[in-house]
């Protein structure tokens, strides 16, 4: 597997709508928190005070999500989702039969389908790892985290359409 497999792929909305939301958390939300964590601080004792643990609670999961947002946006890939050529790739909505089941699911960044009802796997996942590269019949199969392996069969491929 090329390291271009493991490069995010985002549609251009997507890669508007999260540099949108990264700009707000880096300032406004930033202001917001910094407000919120101020204002319980001043309520006295830290140890019992909850809205301050809230907020630095907070807090940290915002931080997190600016950090994740960043690094996303930064190696991310933007573009028209990739034309099917009945081949399984990043940004490919992909039917297939996974463990006797058919699914139908995004294989891609979740951040792509914001919106949508497609379930979305990760490139990255055992089960976009067994299946990346995959034409239309092709099989495969991915060790579960409890040890089970599971068999996968592409059934179809398409153009993701947002």
């Amino acid at each position: 597997m090329s390291d271009d497999t493991q490069v995010p792929f985002l549609t251009q909305e997507a890669h508007d709508r999260l540099t949108a939301e990264l700009e707000h958390l880096s300032t406004v939300g930033r202001d917001e928190i910094a407000k919120r964590i101020e204002a319980a601080r001043e309520e006295g004792d830290l140890k019992e005070n909850g809205g301050y643990h809230a907020a630095k609670d907070e807090q940290g999961k915002q931080e997190a999500r600016i950090r994740t947002l960043q690094e996303l946006l930064k190696n991310a890939r933007v573009g028209e989702a990739p034309e099917s050529r009945g081949i399984v790739e990043p940004g490919t909505v992909v039917t297939a039969t996974v463990a006797g089941g058919e699914e139908v699911f995004l294989l891609g960044s979740r951040e792509i389908a914001a919106g949508s009802d497609l379930d979305v796997y990760s490139e990255a996942s055992p089960l976009g790892q067994a299946i990346l590269g995959l034409k239309v019949g092709g099989t495969a199969s991915y060790e579960a985290p409890n040890g089970r392996s599971i068999a996968v069969e592409v059934l179809k491929v398409e153009t993701y359409k947002g």
